[in-house]
């Protein structure tokens, strides 16, 4: 049985477009959540400076707090001081060195039972 060349020049151009398309796209997929990570999880701990969540996963993430940062809870505006350790939070922060700083945080229902 004989090979033909053009089949395997075929597949590798057509590998290398696949490639250069990916390659293309990659950032426009990273601009989607504007260069931000996403923190999703519990709230542990509240400070003026800092929020520790406890994700899904079970990791604890602090991340930090500053006077740009806002807060919301069903799509309404809140204040910091009205994040509560058990709160079920989102938060979108900007990651500078080993740090990240909250954008936004958005927050959901309480995991805690409140009478």
């Amino acid at each position: 049985m004989e090979r033909n060349p053009m089949n395997k020049r075929n597949n590798i151009t057509i590998t290398r477009r696949v490639l250069l398309i990916a390659l293309a796209i990659a950032p426009i997929i990273a601009l989607a959540h504007g260069g931000l990570e996403h923190v999703k999880g519990t709230v542990a701990k509240v400070s003026d400076q800092s929020v520790t969540v406890t994700t899904i996963a079970g990791k604890t993430v602090e991340v930090l707090l500053d006077a740009q940062t806002t807060y919301a809870r069903a799509d309404k505006p809140i204040q910091k001081s009205d994040l509560k350790v058990g709160d079920r939070v989102v938060i979108h922060a900007a990651e500078k060195g080993t740090t990240l700083t909250a954008h936004t945080v958005e927050v959901g229902a309480s995991t805690s039972n409140k009478p």
